[in-house]
């Protein structure tokens, strides 16, 4: 059955994006492998308490201009990812501990509780813990 494997992500550089998702989200390095006949590396995480069979983001390194001027606005000002959780509060106690940048407070709708981050690019990601019930709990 067809399924999403990864979904890819657009960076300037494989470290500082790695420093960022690894180090401050607290994601999980799935793979890192460099591939010789093409000069880049196989970048792939996902997030942290995610199982094995997972989606993955792969972390794709601009590799010309016209790339790069996707860099942190791949869903051209929307939400891109969204990150959901089992404990908001939590999360985003240790997120804004890590220093990131939150665009929108946390707040309550009938869907969950959400707040609004950027990357260390821009992209716009929501971290959500959707209500009891909810179709994306299931």
């Amino acid at each position: 059955m067809p399924h999403l494997a990864h979904i890819a992500l657009i960076v300037r550089d494989y470290d500082e994006a790695l420093a960022f998702y690894v180090g401050k989200l607290g994601f999980t390095l799935v793979e890192d492998t460099y591939q010789p006949e093409q000069d880049k590396r196989w970048v792939t995480i996902r997030p942290p308490g995610a199982p094995a069979g997972a989606t993955t983001i792969l972390l794709a390194r601009a590799s010309n201009e016209h790339q790069a001027n996707y860099i942190g606005d791949q869903a051209g000002g929307r939400v891109f990812l969204f990150l959901a959780t089992d404990d908001f509060e939590r999360d985003h106690a240790a997120f804004t501990a890590a220093g990131i940048e939150w665009v929108r407070p946390p707040a309550t709708y009938d869907y969950g509780r959400v707040a609004v981050f950027k990357d260390l690019y821009g992209n716009l990601w929501d971290l959500i813990q959707f209500s009891s019930g909810h179709p994306s709990t299931a």
